[in-house]
């Protein structure tokens, strides 16, 4: 469950930021952006979209009748934000893990070449 809410919220973080930098991004390249599916993309934006963190706007003098821009709302802003907190936060504590593993792995190592007499 909880390996679900981050997945959620790191879409949720990455959609944000995209559009915040790009409103008139298009669903499709948002998608290949986000390295996931057009279907997950538009289903992510509706989300966000009900939840009042983004608005779309329709562009008037757009040719395309499907331009539009995704716009964040201050709730958007401000959830973006607390969302980096804790994606950040996230990362800090991964990097920490990933750390203290490679330096166990290198004492590890260190001692095998020890023993075996090929220390490098």
């Amino acid at each position: 469950m909880v390996l679900k809410v981050h997945e959620t919220e790191n879409i949720h973080f990455r959609v944000l930021r995209l559009l915040e930098a790009n409103p008139a991004m298009n669903q499709r390249d948002l998608a290949d952006a986000l390295g996931v599916s057009l279907g997950k993309t538009n289903y992510c934006l509706k989300a966000l979209l009900d939840k009042g963190m983004l608005k779309v706007q329709n562009f008037q003098s757009s040719k395309k009748k499907l331009a539009y821009a995704y716009l964040l709302t201050p709730r958007g802003i401000s959830e973006k934000a607390a969302l980096t907190g804790r994606f950040l936060q996230r990362k800090m504590d991964e990097y920490a893990a990933l750390k203290a593993e490679i330096e166990s792995l290198q004492q590890e190592t260190a001692s095998i070449g020890r023993v075996t007499g090929n220390e490098t």
